[in-house]
């Protein structure tokens, strides 16, 4: 007879503490710094310039927003230049929940169409003001023939949701 109310408990108490993680994140989050790792064991690279910006947004209901952007872009005037800003680009939005120390956006818009109705998984870990980011291995599309590579990204709190 304990069995059910000790397996309740267990799944409250993991549940509180997902909801206190969730909290965590809830706000305005500032890029700070953009690195991109390479599976085959390249250099890291500064994927956007040594002074990418862009923005996380994490509302208390549930909704994640992201752009990140490129140092240096240009208004474009050409195919080729429009297709260079659509490179130094990534955003995308959708409802997100917490595992653990991870993040899984259900994506429902992006820059990127293969993106939409996918599940993205980011693993963070947030020290002070700084939420520190690493994305799963994917494909680059930014990059020329896409290699498998994952994002390491440092944002500061510059809005929270709490007084």
């Amino acid at each position: 007879m304990k069995t059910p109310w000790l397996f309740l408990g267990l799944a409250a108490l993991a549940l509180s503490s997902h909801a206190a993680e969730r909290q965590t994140l809830v706000g305005v989050w500032q890029l700070l710094s953009y690195q991109t790792e390479f599976r085959d064991g390249s250099p890291k690279r500064a994927m956007f310039g040594e002074h990418p910006m862009g923005y996380i947004i994490f509302t208390s209901e549930g909704r994640l927003m992201a752009v990140i952007e490129a140092e240096g872009r240009k208004v474009p005037s050409t195919d080729s230049e429009r297709a260079a800003a659509l490179q130094s680009l990534v955003a995308y939005s959708g409802k997100y929940r917490v595992e653990g120390n991870q993040w899984i956006t259900r994506v429902d818009t992006a820059w990127n169409p293969a993106w939409d109705g996918t599940d993205q998984v980011r693993t963070f870990q947030i020290v002070g003001n700084r939420l520190m980011v690493r994305s799963t291995w994917q494909s680059a599309v930014n990059f020329p023939g896409s290699p498998p590579s994952r994002g390491s990204l440092v944002f500061e709190r510059v809005a929270s949701s709490n007084p």
